[in-house]
């Protein structure tokens, strides 16, 4: 490979218009279908349980906020690797780079591949594992999708988001309007806990962090930065406020709860059974927008750990044509079809990959906002963006990461989980810290 290829760089081709969608498909997934049921479970009341929307969206704004200063001080491809980097130093950052491309990120999109799978498998099956079929010919597809181009791959994210969200909209206002026969809780009901819903929201909200891989690609991004995180959070709270309102005014809290797939119940009080498959098909669209910008900020990870450490050296060629990390691209695709094999012999693919990313998730962003103390400590030039109220909203943050750190971890003594994807739990682990004596070897090298 000519080494002069590595010396080509990122181009600064997207806009805050591209940042805001990008963000926008990066939250808004199969999660706003699957898990508002589990949410209504655990509380007790119609209030408590928007209330906890409203919260997740602020938890998750304090979340941007810092991750905007963050940008705005090191504005590189590269997003959390540049800041731990930066900031706890080279084996951080190598251990993090190596964990998201073996279990955060790419076992963050195999999960909603699976999501994808079992919803195509209601329009087509493909035999008896149907679904990591669908699962592999997303991540396929995709892949060969961004391998062609940054230009081609935003496009297809407008158009995708545009179908998405207009469909989420059409269901929240046709629930308005056609309103339906709420179910209330019984008397007396309550759920099992208001810290479990919680989760269940914040894994609905999460994916915004991803916009900090496109710092070193967005226009102006040590301003802009801030425009993309906060405009996008804001407007995925208000799509989740009125999707769930919908939800409780045409199947009510205990509806709700005893729901398993709480969006096709709501299509079928709005339209009938028929309507059920039009649903599927938006929900494969929503996971097919979430899995395309989780490839394509994920590869971008890759591509910085490749040019820093000779050990993945490969990985840091950035092809110019198309301007796309090519090499990073590949690599990522092979690990996501090993995944999706190996949760192809789960009971359930989705929840294995959850299983398996949390833990190490939660490592890493708590990690990162720990970073912005260390800057601010530095002292040095004031960026162009800071946190306001720091260090309360970044304490929040903080707090908030370690809190969902310990209830991932907490799920292996979980009767119902614990059997069926404890060792996900351990496996992601394992491969977490198998990149601290690699990162020495890689020293060497």
């Amino acid at each position: 490979m000519d080494r002069n290829q590595n010396q080509v760089a990122p181009k600064e081709l997207l806009s805050v218009t591209d940042g805001i969608f990008l963000t926008i498909g990066m939250v808004v997934g199969v999660g706003i279908f699957k898990l508002p049921s589990m949410i209504a479970g655990n509380t007790s009341s119609a209030t408590e349980f928007l209330l906890a929307w409203v919260l997740g969206g602020a938890v998750s704004l304090c979340g941007a906020l810092v991750y905007a200063e963050l940008a705005a001080r090191h504005p590189d491809t590269g997003g959390e690797y540049t800041f731990l980097s930066r900031g706890l130093g080279n084996g951080a950052a190598f251990v993090f780079a190596w964990s998201r491309m073996t279990v955060i990120q790419t076992g963050a999109i195999v999960a909603v591949a699976f999501a994808f799978g079992d919803y195509a498998s209601e329009i087509l099956r493909l035999g008896e594992k149907s679904s990591a079929v669908w699962a592999a010919i997303g991540v396929v597809a995709l892949t060969a999708l961004n391998l062609a181009g940054t230009v081609q791959s935003k496009t297809l994210q407008k158009v995708m988001e545009i179908v998405l969200l207009s469909a989420l909209v059409l269901l929240a206002l046709g629930a308005l309007v056609a309103g339906g026969t709420p179910k209330p809780a019984p008397a007396g009901a309550a759920g099992a806990g208001f810290g479990l819903a919680m989760i269940f929201v914040l894994f609905t909200y999460g994916g915004w962090n991803e916009a900090a891989y496109l710092a070193g690609e967005v226009r102006d991004a040590r301003r802009n930065m801030l425009k993309i995180l906060v405009i996008g959070i804001l407007a995925v709270t208000a799509l989740y406020l009125l999707v769930n309102i919908g939800y409780l005014l045409a199947l009510g809290l205990g509806g709700m709860r005893e729901s398993k797939a709480v969006a096709a119940d709501l299509m079928r009080a709005i339209a009938g059974d028929k309507a059920v498959v039009l649903l599927a098909l938006v929900v494969c669209v929503s996971a097919l927008t979430t899995m395309n910008a989780a490839v394509f900020t994920g590869a971008r990870t890759n591509w910085a750990l490749g040019r820093d450490f000779g050990l993945f050296g490969f990985l840091g060629n950035w092809r110019d044509k198309g301007s796309t990390p090519a090499n990073a691209l590949l690599l990522q695709g092979a690990v996501m079809l090993v995944l999706v094999a190996a949760g192809s012999m789960t009971p359930d693919g989705f929840s294995a990959m959850v299983a398996y990313t949390a833990p190490v998730f939660w490592t890493f962003f708590l990690l990162t906002g720990i970073t912005l103390f260390v800057f601010r400590a530095r002292g040095g030039e004031p960026p162009a963006v800071k946190v306001p109220l720091h260090p309360v909203v970044t304490l929040v943050f903080c707090a908030m990461c370690a809190y969902m750190l310990y209830s991932s971890i907490d799920y292996i003594r979980n009767p119902h989980f614990g059997p069926k994807f404890g060792n996900m739990v351990l496996a992601g682990l394992l491969v977490m810290a198998a990149g601290i004596p690699l990162y020495f070897f890689a020293r060497k090298k």
